[in-house]
This record gives structure tokens, C-alpha cells and sequence, in this order.
């Protein structure tokens, strides 16, 4: 396999299937990335470290290694945008490939424009915010959460938290209005596109994973309120 040299937008396209793979590296390529593209596990986390991927697309059913423990070996080093691509389309692929640090879940059988689609609205979403013009800093704070919206950093009663992008973006927007319940489809809106109009379920999956990250940090305290028949709130 051969990297790609350096160039504006780098995708890694990781698929066994050659027809699926052929596919969508054609269509990252009419967006303008730079493809590579590996058919095993192992081989792509390997070539994630070594490449340094703006973008990874994920196939679930991997020889070598799965996509579940990839996804899982690249989050330790990567914070490039990732999406899981599977045939498999039962609720706990795609809580379990969330829990991972993937950004988003794409079922087979799926169009070059729904990835594209999904694509650009993930890019949307800084990978960092980081302003260097600007002297003072976003800090979000209630009760005991802080949050460095441009340091993209969160601590909970003084120690540092780690939460994957989502995770982040959720809260932070949640944080920006403490009193306000968000819909389940505002937040779909605000923190991924106007793209995603009925997948109220991400939602849903990563409000879960924030809540348990923030009460094991919290000693078991509930900091994320949910409003019966309506979303959530801060508590």
C-alpha cells in the first residue's frame, strides 16, 4: 500500500469489499480528497498513524482486526472524522461503534450522495476551535463543569475529562443555554446538519455516553436532565 503525499484533505478509506471500496473511494475523490485505501484491520491502523487522516471510512466486518477494535486502536492517537460503514444495521452495532469515538454510522446499501451528504456536514464541525486572534478564551461554566470551548477541553470538579468531538459539541452547545430544553432534533441540527433530519437516534446514543463519562467523573451525579417527551437540559 502506498500513502498518499500531503494535500488539503486526506481521506483513509478502509473496506474489504472492492466493489464498496472502488465506490467510495470515487466519490471522496470527486470531493476533492486524497485517497488511500487498505483492506484489513491491521493494516489500517497502521496506515492511520501513518498517514494522518483528515478522514476515515470504516467498514464493521474487517479481517485481521474489526472494525469496533480499530476504531478503537485509532482513537488512542487520531481525532480525524470517522465513519463506520456496515451491512449489519441492528441498534447495538451502532451503539457499540459510537461508544468507540465514531462520528457517525452508515448502513449498506447507501448512494454517493448520502455519503457525501454526511461527509460535508461532519467537516462542518471543527476538528478544533481553536481562535489564536483572539485574546479571551469561550470557558463555558455550570456547577462543577468547566468548558474550554476553544481549547476543547471539559473538567468536572477540577480534574480533566476526556470526550470524543460529539460528546464535546453536545455538551458545549447544552452548556451555552443551561435553561433551555433542546429538542432532540435541535441538537441534531445544531451539533450535526441540517442533513440529519430523522436520525434522532444519535442523539440519543451520545447524550448516553456523555452522561455516564460525566457521572463516573462526578461520583454518580446527574448533570444532564432528560425532559420528558421534549430532550434535555442541564441539570
Amino acid at each position: 500500500m502506498s500513502l498518499s503525499p500531503d494535500h488539503d484533505r486526506r481521506a483513509l478509506v478502509v473496506e474489504d469489499d472492492a466493489d464498496i471500496r472502488e465506490l467510495i473511494v470515487f466519490s471522496l475523490e470527486a470531493q476533492g480528497f486524497t485517497v488511500s485505501q487498505v483492506g484489513d484491520g491491521r493494516e489500517a491502523v497502521t496506515a492511520a498513524r501513518d498517514l494522518d487522516p483528515d478522514l476515515i471510512t470504516l467498514d464493521l466486518g474487517l479481517p485481521g482486526l474489526d472494525g469496533i477494535e480499530v476504531c478503537r486502536r485509532i482513537r488512542e492517537f487520531s481525532d480525524a472524522y470517522l465513519m463506520m460503514v456496515t451491512a449489519r444495521d441492528e441498534e447495538v452495532d451502532k451503539l457499540i461503534g459510537l461508544e468507540t469515538g465514531a462520528d457517525d454510522f452508515l448502513s449498506k446499501p447507501f448512494s454517493p450522495r448520502e455519503l457525501k451528504a454526511r461527509v460535508n456536514a461532519m467537516f462542518r464541525r471543527p476538528r478544533r476551535a481553536v481562535v489564536a486572534s483572539e485574546p479571551e478564551q469561550d470557558v463555558l461554566e455550570h456547577g462543577i463543569l468547566r468548558v474550554d470551548v476553544d481549547g476543547r477541553r471539559v473538567q468536572v470538579d477540577g480534574q480533566e475529562l476526556e470526550l470524543t468531538r460529539t460528546e464535546f459539541d453536545l455538551l458545549a452547545e447544552l452548556m451555552r443555554t443551561p435553561a433551555r430544553v433542546w429538542s432532540r432534533e435541535a441538537l441534531l441540527r445544531s451539533v450535526w446538519g441540517d442533513e440529519w433530519t430523522s436520525d434522532t437516534h444519535l442523539v440519543e446514543v451520545h447524550i448516553g455516553n456523555l452522561r455516564r463519562k460525566l457521572a463516573a467523573a462526578s461520583d454518580g451525579q446527574r448533570l444532564i436532565h432528560t425532559v420528558r417527551g421534549v430532550g434535555y437540559r442541564m441539570e
